[in-house]
């Protein structure tokens, strides 16, 4: 930020001009378990995801405060990250010790705590651009106390944190509630799917075609002509040979046909090997039990490609089913099955191929499979214009933060204020007389040089 950026009424200063002290913190040595048993809060990064803090994740005992470097921050001092989680600042409502990684601002009597806290959070993005180091980064002390301050007099200082609480709140009321339709769609879709395989969404269609009686319930293994897992060969990352997927390409109703790996040289050719159109995909393991007994249809082959032994490969003995029995295999009835059926082994979860063959599926006839999907393609393609709605209005509201944040730190929305009170930004109130009491604050809490005293003779 430059002079000429700022109101004609602001100074720009280097950030170490209007803070009285830095001071950081240790971590209690990690070989004393008691350390950590007790209920002083200690602060590290991983209480950096918030802007004001209830609490800490970790707390210590007086005497690991006595034993350590760590210092005790008084409650409402601006605490920041000089290492990992650059840009982060926060308040606790509370005396909080800190480590290493963090450094608590004291400020001047000269200066609103709030105005700084946004003006740090305004320039977040610039410090992590200036962070080094190659595994962690982190920010030196003297490339922190260059920093340009924008610094007001100190009544408009106190109005844009005002403003900025105000405006800030609205934008977070607004994210939290963009933030909740994701889950709201899930729980639609899977009411969608539970109205599509119980029947309920089509009865007005069995109605007025007449149609009585028709679902039934049989074992998947019964709708297949082949139901197998794929090849136990080992692929490579050439970027030649015979494509074959990976297990991570497969999810509920998607396949991801660039998540692959290849065979140089395939010992086998079979064409049981290869996907078909209208084929259903199954994950057979992963690390996580929500990744386990996904299933997705194969549409679109571009070229040939192979699946390996961590998917399970179902052959339809009629094809037109595939897309029902696709969003069969989405539904809570069948999640709640591969629950009952996981296995845990090598920090794994997984199913065996016996798991699929014994789902039940309830089966209404191919025209009404048919309408279903229809439906619930319809449904779901509304849900999924306005889940795009959402991430898009979501991105605005992200942008919208930092703009106004830049616009306060620019003057903007204190330009009113400004032409309407003259005489609280002039004068003695002016930020040259501000700086100026701030310099002399700072000079009065320096520490005194200490004076060697003469030998007498």
């Amino acid at each position: 930020m430059t002079d000429q950026t700022l109101p004609q009424q602001w100074l720009s200063t280097p950030l170490e001009n209007v803070i009285l002290q830095i001071t950081g913190g240790g971590t209690p040595s990690k070989s004393k378990p008691e350390y950590y048993r007790g209920d002083i809060p200690w602060m590290s990064v991983k209480d950096m995801n918030k802007h004001v803090l209830d609490d800490t994740i970790d707390h210590i005992s007086s005497e690991a405060v006595k034993n350590s470097s760590t210092n005790i921050i008084p409650a409402g001092t601006p605490i920041i990250a000089t290492r990992m989680s650059l840009g982060k600042i926060v308040v606790a409502h509370f005396d909080s010790a800190i480590n290493q990684d963090l450094k608590a601002l004291f400020l001047s009597s000269g200066m609103h705590r709030d105005y700084l806290v946004y003006w740090y959070r305004s320039i977040a993005h610039k410090i992590e651009q200036l962070g080094t180091g190659t595994t962690v980064k982190g920010i030196r002390l003297e490339v922190l106390k260059a920093l340009e301050f924008a610094l007001p007099p100190l009544a408009e200082q106190k109005v844009i944190a005002d403003k900025l609480d105000t405006l800030l709140a609205q934008v977070d009321s607004t994210k939290a509630r963009l933030e909740r339709i994701p889950e709201i769609l899930k729980r639609f879709r899977q009411s969608v799917l539970a109205a599509a395989v119980s029947g309920r969404l089509t009865e007005d269609w069995r109605i007025s075609n007449q149609v009585h009686d028709s679902w039934q319930k049989i074992d998947f293994s019964a709708l297949t002509c082949q139901l197998r897992s794929g090849s136990a060969e080992k692929p490579n990352d050439d970027i030649e040979g015979v494509p074959i997927l990976r297990s991570s390409a497969v999810r509920p109703r998607e396949i991801d046909f660039s998540d692959i790996k290849y065979l140089s040289d395939p010992k086998s050719l079979k064409d049981n090997n290869y996907l078909k159109e209208k084929d259903l995909l199954f994950t057979r393991l992963s690390g996580s039990a929500e990744y386990v007994g996904n299933c997705a249809m194969v549409r679109d082959i571009e070229r040939e490609c192979q699946y390996p032994d961590r998917l399970f490969c179902a052959r339809l003995k009629d094809p037109q089913q595939g897309p029902f029995l696709e969003y069969f295999f989405a539904s809570q009835d069948f999640r709640e099955h591969i629950a009952r059926s996981l296995k845990s082994s090598a920090g794994h979860q997984r199913i065996t191929l016996d798991v699929i063959k014994r789902a039940v599926v309830p089966l209404p006839s191919v025209a009404e499979q048919t309408e279903i999907v229809r439906r619930v393609d319809q449904l779901f393609a509304y849900a999924d214009t306005v889940e795009r709605q959402v991430n898009s209005a979501l991105e605005r509201v992200n942008q919208l933060t930092q703009s106004i944040l830049a616009k306060a730190f620019r003057g903007e929305l204190t330009a009113q204020w400004r032409a309407d009170n003259p005489e609280l930004i002039s004068g003695e109130n002016s930020a040259e007389a501000l700086l100026e009491r701030i310099k002399e604050e700072r000079a009065a809490q320096a520490p005194k040089k200490r004076t060697r005293k003469k030998a007498k003779a």
